[in-house]
């Protein structure tokens, strides 16, 4: 029977979006190297967790799918050879908002 590696990334996040994302790739890259092939990022994990309230002046936050966030997570999927499992806020729509998986 063959196994799956999987890798599971839950970490401390600050308002800085694009370190949050550096630190993410950097461990995405270190469980690929050490033979994860299906790595899960914890919900909503670009930003603060800001889903305890609701507060439409977060909505900022969301982006449209595809985008440079979703491209930046396909080719780290591609790079490391690892299917990514992400969590992202989605803007569908003015005014239409989804926490929404995304597989790569």
């Amino acid at each position: 029977m063959e196994q799956l590696k999987a890798g599971i990334i839950q970490q401390t996040n600050t308002g800085n979006i694009s370190d949050n994302r550096a630190r993410l790739a950097s461990k995405i890259r270190l469980l690929a190297a050490d033979g994860a092939q299906l790595i899960i990022l914890q919900e909503l994990h670009d930003s603060l967790y800001f889903c305890q309230t609701e507060n439409t002046d977060l909505c900022s936050l969301a982006i449209e799918i595809p985008s440079d966030v979703t491209g930046f997570y396909s080719a780290l999927a591609l790079e490391t050879k690892s299917v990514l499992v992400t969590s992202m806020f989605e803007r569908r729509a003015p005014g239409l908002y989804h926490n929404t998986a995304v597989v790569f």
